[in-house]
C-alpha cells in the first residue's frame, strides 16, 4: 500500500486535500439529498392542505343540489373527494404532529363557525383507492379563500419549514393523507390523496455540478500547494549548491514569512561557513609561510655540509617536508571553489591529460570515446584526474583511462595493474595523510593527500569518487559525474 502513497510533500498534500474533498462532497451530497427530500415532502403536504382548504370552501359555498356533481367533478385518481352525511372513520395516523398541522391550517382557511370539525390522518402506507398514484401537488390560486391565505406562499413556507414537530416539515416518511372537514350544514367532505416522496436524490445535473465544483477546488488546491511547496525545492537546490560551492549566490529572502526566516538562516549559515573556510585557509597559508622560512635556511646550511651523501639525504628530507607543506596548503585552500563553472568536453579534457603524461614518458593510455559535454570546473577536475593517473602509475605500473555516458551520468574510470588495496583500507585511503604501509617507502614517496584532494574536487562537482579491486587484479578508480 505504501508503494502507491506519494513520497513528495506536494503529492501527500494533494492526496490529503483530494481525500478531504471526496469525503466533504459525499457528506454534502448526503445532507443535500436529505434536505431536498424533506423539502419536497413538506411542500407536497402544504400543497395538499391548501387544496383541501380551497375545495372545502368551494363546496361549502355551492348550493346543496350542486354539491354531489361538484364533488364528482373534483375527484380524480390522485385526489379522491367524497361527500357524506356521517363523519367518516379515519384510520389511525402515524404522525400526529403533522396531522395536527394540517387540521390547524385547514381550519384557518375556512370561515369560523361554531362546532366546526376538521380531522386529518397522515399515513406511512396509503389507505386510499388501489389505483391512487403519486403525482404532482395541485396548486390552483383561483380557489384561494380569504383570511390567512393572503399571507402568500412565503408565510406558509416559514410555517412549513420552521422548527418544531407540529409543522409541515414533520411529515417524515409519510406517503398518504386523509382529511375530513365538517361543513356548516353538518355534512362531511372527505379527501384522500397520496403525497410525493421526492425526486431521485442523485441526478445527472447534481453529479455534473459536484464534479465541476470538485475540479475547480482541486485546481485551486494544486496551484496553492505548489506555490507553498515550491520554496522548499528552492531551499533544497540552494543546499545542494552550497555543498559544491560555498561562495554560491545567497538565497533570495522572498515568499512567506516562514520561508523568509528559513532563507535568512540559510544565508547566515552559508556566510559563517565561508568565513570559517577563509580563516582556515589564511591560517594555513600563514603557517606554510612561517614553516618555509626555516626550511629555506636549513636548505642553505645543508649546502655547506661536506659529506655529499649526508647532504643529499638532508636535502631530500627538506624537499619532502616542503612538498608536504605545499600539498597541505593546496588541500586547505580548496581551489576548486574559486574556479567558475563552464561547459567542456570531459572526454577531450581526459585525453589532454593522458597525452601530456604519455608525452612525459609515463605508461598511460585511453580508450576512444565520444564527446561528453558537462558543466564543471575544468581545471579542478583536470587536477583530480591527474592525481588518479599518477597514483595508478606510481602504485600499479601503468594506467588505462576510459569514459562513457551510461547510466544517466558520466563515468571516468582509471585502471592499473597493481596489487590493489585491502578492502579494510579502501575507506581509509581518502583520509588526509593516510598512506598504506607499502607506499611509505622513499621510492614511492607521496604525502597521502592525492586521493583526499581528488575526492574533495569530485564532490565539489556534485559527483562521487569510488575505488574497487578488479576481479582480474589491479585497482579501478571511478569518477561519476551527474548529468
Amino acid at each position: 500500500m505504501s508503494r502507491f502513497f506519494p513520497k513528495s510533500l506536494f503529492g501527500q498534500t494533494i492526496l490529503i486535500l483530494l481525500v478531504g474533498l471526496v469525503i466533504s462532497h459525499a457528506v454534502g451530497a448526503w445532507i443535500y439529498a436529505g434536505a431536498r427530500e424533506q423539502a419536497v415532502r413538506a411542500i407536497g403536504g402544504f400543497a395538499a392542505a391548501q387544496r383541501v382548504a380551497n375545495l372545502s370552501h368551494l363546496v361549502e359555498d355551492a348550493p346543496a343540489d350542486w354539491r354531489p356533481r361538484l364533488v364528482a367533478a373534483l375527484s380524480d385518481p390522485t385526489f379522491r373527494v367524497a361527500l357524506t352525511d356521517q363523519p367518516p372513520q379515519l384510520p389511525p395516523g402515524d404522525a400526529e404532529g403533522a396531522a395536527q398541522a394540517v387540521e390547524d391550517y385547514v381550519r384557518q382557511q375556512l370561515p369560523e363557525t361554531p362546532n366546526r370539525q376538521v380531522r386529518a390522518a397522515v399515513l406511512t402506507s396509503p389507505d386510499g383507492p388501489p389505483d391512487a398514484r403519486f403525482g404532482p401537488p395541485f396548486d390552483r390560486p383561483g380557489f384561494r379563500g380569504p383570511g390567512p391565505m393572503g399571507r402568500g406562499m412565503g408565510g406558509m413556507m416559514h410555517q412549513m419549514m420552521g422548527p418544531g414537530y407540529g409543522g409541515f416539515g414533520s411529515f417524515g416518511a409519510w406517503r398518504g393523507l386523509q382529511v375530513a372537514v365538517q361543513l356548516t350544514d353538518g355534512q362531511w367532505l372527505s379527501f384522500a390523496t397520496t403525497l410525493p416522496r421526492g425526486a431521485p436524490s442523485v441526478s445527472w445535473q447534481f453529479i455534473i455540478s459536484m464534479a465541476l465544483m470538485g475540479v475547480i477546488v482541486l485546481a485551486v488546491s494544486v496551484w496553492a500547494v505548489r506555490r507553498v511547496t515550491a520554496p522548499l525545492g528552492m531551499l533544497a537546490g540552494a543546499a545542494d549548491r552550497l555543498g559544491r560551492d560555498v561562495a554560491a549566490e545567497p538565497l533570495a529572502e522572498t515568499g512567506t514569512a516562514e520561508m523568509q526566516r528559513a532563507a535568512r538562516a540559510f544565508n547566515r549559515m552559508q556566510e559563517r561557513l565561508r568565513r570559517l573556510i577563509e580563516s582556515r585557509t589564511q591560517m594555513l597559508a600563514a603557517l606554510s609561510h612561517d614553516l618555509r622560512t626555516p626550511l629555506t635556511l636549513l636548505r642553505l646550511r645543508t649546502e655547506e655540509v661536506a659529506d655529499a651523501g649526508e647532504r643529499d639525504k638532508m636535502l631530500a628530507t627538506i624537499g619532502e617536508m616542503d612538498e608536504m607543506i605545499g600539498s597541505t596548503l593546496a588541500f586547505a585552500r580548496d581551489e576548486v571553489q574559486a574556479e567558475p563553472h563552464r561547459k567542456v568536453d570531459i572526454a577531450a579534457l581526459l585525453e589532454s591529460v593522458v597525452d601530456d603524461m604519455a608525452d612525459a614518458g609515463m605508461p598511460v593510455t585511453m580508450a576512444a570515446s565520444a564527446p561528453q559535454i558537462h558543466d564543471c570546473q575544468p581545471n579542478a577536475l583536470k587536477r583530480a584526474i591527474s592525481n588518479l593517473l599518477n597514483n595508478a602509475v606510481k602504485y600499479g605500473t601503468r594506467a588505462r583511462a576510459a569514459i562513457d555516458g551510461s547510466g544517466g551520468g558520466i563515468n571516468i574510470t582509471v585502471d592499473d595493474d597493481g596489487p590493489g588495496i585491502p578492502e579494510a583500507e579502501i575507506a581509509k585511503v581518502f583520509q588526509p595523510f593516510h598512506r598504506i604501509e607499502d607506499s611509505r617507502s622513499r621510492d614511492t614517496g607521496g604525502t597521502g593527500l592525492g586521493l583526499a584532494i581528488a575526492q574533495s574536487i569530485v564532490q565539489a562537482q556534485g559527483g562521487e569518487l569510488t575505488l574497487a579491486n578488479r576481479p582480474g587484479g589491479g585497482l579501478r578508480a571511478t569518477i561519476r559525474l551527474p548529468v
